[in-house]
């Protein structure tokens, strides 16, 4: 196989005004434009694949990501494609380790958000060049080459890479059952959709009759701006789900740590499975704080779609801080700090539901949840992944539910390209989209 020399790289800030209609809204983003930094990468090679890769932004800020990724493309362009993926490690400790533009992380925030957006592009085209979804490019792979992709620097003292091998080298039993179950059956997933915090009780109550109409036992709703409030809407929602239908809360960051336990008290007769993001995401001990008080009520803390990095995770699962653990697509180094991720919660026992929704979460996710079951946890007890169901008309391949379960991508790569179309008319602010809303503002 010819896997070329990359030749180009770009990159698009595409925006979507949700925050029109209220989606996306919470106790902390009460606004968001569901957005995102959109990197296509080329190569030389005769075959013309393209490698397409995301990163999650609410809209403002997307330019500075995309700054970011302008940034880091000295490390890709000119870069002999089977280099990369034959000594990814290396490549990615590149990305991760510019001795200047580390300075502005190292592995978190906007430089961390713009590295993914560019591995995930490489991962896309590295299963489209292998002619399979990611999943089942990374099912089928040698463990020792998976293991050779992940940086182990910062968690040795939890995984080494002996301790890797021997998870996924032991999780060989059974693969080929498990991966049937999936292509029959598919993973199980919760809604988000209905319960935005801006969105008005009839809307709410609207979302959760289609919802339940379409087979959704697993509800989300958001909390965290009025503990009245917050108790009028969550007994709405029970009532119209019933008690035997799995809720969850998301407080999204909003409150204290003593105010987490009072408000959850207070929200305890409506039998939520979590609460998620209780508190400021970098607040380990006092995740720890919340999970420990939170025992009696047989309410778990489930957190990690703002967790800048493996090491941040390290310590969740050190410090017994949460029970549910949700990585997120875009925010961690893409898939090669992903699965350190879920090697060490299978380490730990700890469930991984991972976030999804915005732009692309849902089409990037599935793969890393088909690969988690088959080749990594081997269980789904616990496990749920989450599901919007907006904007996945603007992908090429989008998201397949069936019975309120996520089924297995079909078409080679990562499912991160969009439609052309769309990007072009969604890019902020030269799109048609955005120069018919400013104006309309300026008028």
């Amino acid at each position: 196989m010819v896997y070329g020399r990359i030749s180009r790289l770009v990159v698009r800030d595409v925006r979507f005004p949700t925050s029109l209609g209220a989606y996306g809204s919470d106790a902390l983003h009460t606004d968001p434009d569901y957005s995102a930094a959109y990197v296509v990468i080329e190569t030389d090679a005769e075959d013309g694949l393209r490698g397409c890769g995301i990163t999650f932004t609410l809209g403002k800020g997307t330019e500075v990501v995309v700054c970011c990724v302008n940034a880091l493309a000295q490390h890709v362009l000119n870069k002999d494609f089977k280099d990369i993926i034959g000594n990814f490690r290396n490549f990615y400790r590149q990305l991760t380790s510019d001795g200047q533009l580390r300075w502005i992380g190292p592995e978190k925030g906007v430089v961390h958000l713009a590295t993914a957006a560019i591995l995930n592009a490489i991962w896309d085209l590295w299963a489209k060049q292998e002619g399979k979804p990611l999943w089942k490019m990374l099912v089928d792979m040698d463990p020792k080459k998976l293991v050779s992709c992940i940086d182990f620097r910062y968690i040795t003292d939890v995984l080494t890479e002996e301790e890797a091998y021997n998870i996924l080298q032991k999780s060989q039993a059974g693969k080929k059952e498990r991966e049937e179950q999936m292509l029959t059956h598919g993973y199980p997933a919760y809604t988000t959709s209905c319960a935005w915090l801006g969105y008005s009780d009839e809307m709410l109550r609207q979302r959760c009759a289609e919802a339940l109409k379409d087979g959704w036992t697993r509800f989300k709703v958001k909390v965290g701006a009025d503990l009245e409030d917050d108790v009028r809407r969550c007994r709405l929602i029970r009532e119209m789900i019933g008690p035997e239908k799995t809720l969850m809360m998301d407080a999204n960051q909003r409150w204290d740590v003593p105010e987490a336990v009072e408000w959850m008290l207070a929200l305890a007769e409506f039998k939520p499975l979590w609460i998620e993001e209780p508190t400021s995401p970098d607040d380990i001990l006092g995740h720890a704080a919340i999970s420990k008080a939170l025992v009696p009520l047989g309410i778990g803390v489930a957190t990690g779609e703002q967790c800048h990095n493996r090491v941040i995770f390290k310590q969740l699962l050190q410090a017994n801080a949460l029970q549910f653990l949700q990585i997120d697509s875009c925010r961690l180094g893409s898939v090669n700090e992903n699965v350190s991720v879920l090697l060490m919660a299978k380490k730990f026992g700890i469930p991984v539901c991972p976030h999804a929704g915005g732009v692309g979460l849902c089409e990037l996710v599935q793969h890393l949840i088909m690969f988690d079951y088959i080749a990594v946890s081997g269980s789904l007890k616990n496990r749920m992944c989450e599901y919007v169901d907006e904007l996945h008309e603007h992908f090429k391949y989008p998201v397949t539910i069936k019975d309120a379960s996520y089924m297995p991508p079909k078409a080679p790569g990562y499912s991160t390209e969009m439609k052309e179309d769309s990007v072009e008319k969604h890019r902020f602010p030269i799109g048609e989209v955005w120069q018919r809303l400013l104006a309309a503002h300026e008028n």
